[in-house]
């Protein structure tokens, strides 16, 4: 197979490039470190931030002697992804958005370039504009790199975040001996319902519960979906030995189940949570009593 004249150039600058990257890599470094990118990351040591610009600078190097100077997917990155990760996800923590980090990558460009054409007698002549435009499109990649990776770990903060509030926004608390309620508030998708049927479950086990109270008096639907996930709850937490019981059906809520035709036959159901509360300390023979007033003679 013949190779285009043109190509046969970029193969050569490619390749040029990464004997620079290599033979260069201190002296970028050290310009790098006093970068923002590098200098709000690695605040502690300058050393850092060096080091941490000689490993990306080494990536490129690799990613320059394969030829595949516009490939995100280049091995070469692979070594540097968690490296530039890190540092991303610092800056983000500091306040500092997608494109403000993307504009602090691509300020990295000109001090390489500036030694690149120090390379060459006549930094004008075909060759060394040549690898300047490959040195151009490499770092162009990497900050392609970097914005994927930055925006790859917000995407998992997100996640982690509303995981989070999800375990916060789903508290099981105990109301006595033997008795614990998660209160529900908002909309109950399948992946709280998850939440809440492994939260519930493991205050079960923790504090030897026979009742469960699942408080809806705060959802403020209830569809075929919504009642499935209550019913597999209530069936899990009878497989885990205490008894289910939902409370805080509204008026509202009680007409749509039974529009919907939904069957909670099987179901122990109490309008409110203080009556559930009553249930189950009745069943366990506890008898609450109210208290007289205070001053009043019990003779």
């Amino acid at each position: 197979m013949q190779v285009s004249e043109q190509d046969a150039v970029s193969e050569w600058a490619a390749r040029k490039v990464g004997e620079f990257l290599r033979a260069r890599q201190e002296q970028i470094a050290q310009r790098w470190a006093d970068a923002e990118l590098f200098r709000t990351v690695f605040t502690v040591s300058r050393d850092e931030a060096v080091e941490a610009g000689k490993a990306v600078v080494d990536a490129l190097s690799d990613v320059a002697a394969s030829g595949r100077l516009d490939d995100i997917t280049a091995p070469g990155f692979r070594t540097v992804r968690d490296q530039l990760g890190r540092m991303a996800a610092s800056r983000a923590r500091t306040g500092a958005t997608p494109a403000q980090v993307a504009g602090e990558v691509a300020v990295l460009h000109q001090p390489a370039v500036t030694l690149l054409r120090g390379e060459f007698p006549d930094p004008a002549d075909d060759h060394a504009q040549q690898c300047v435009l490959a040195l151009t499109v490499l770092m162009g990649t990497l900050r392609l790199v970097v914005m994927e990776t930055t925006l790859s770990q917000g995407d998992e903060l997100i996640e982690r975040q509303r995981q989070q509030l999800m375990e916060v926004a789903t508290p099981v608390i105990k109301l006595w001996d033997g008795i614990v309620a998660v209160p529900l508030i908002g909309t109950l998708d399948s992946a709280r319902s998850q939440v809440v049927m492994e939260s519930l479950l493991d205050a079960i086990v923790a504090e030897r519960a026979r009742y469960a109270i699942l408080d809806i008096t705060g959802v403020p639907t209830v569809d075929s979906l919504v009642a499935q996930h209550l019913m597999k709850t209530v069936a899990a937490a009878r497989l885990m030995g205490a008894e289910c019981v939902v409370s805080g059906i509204r008026p509202a809520i009680a007409q749509t189940i039974v529009h919907l035709g939904i069957d909670l036959g099987t179901v122990l159901t109490r309008s409110s949570l203080a009556d559930a509360l009553a249930y189950a300390l009745q069943q366990q023979g506890i008898v609450v009593a109210a208290r007289a007033p205070v001053g009043t003679s019990l003779s």
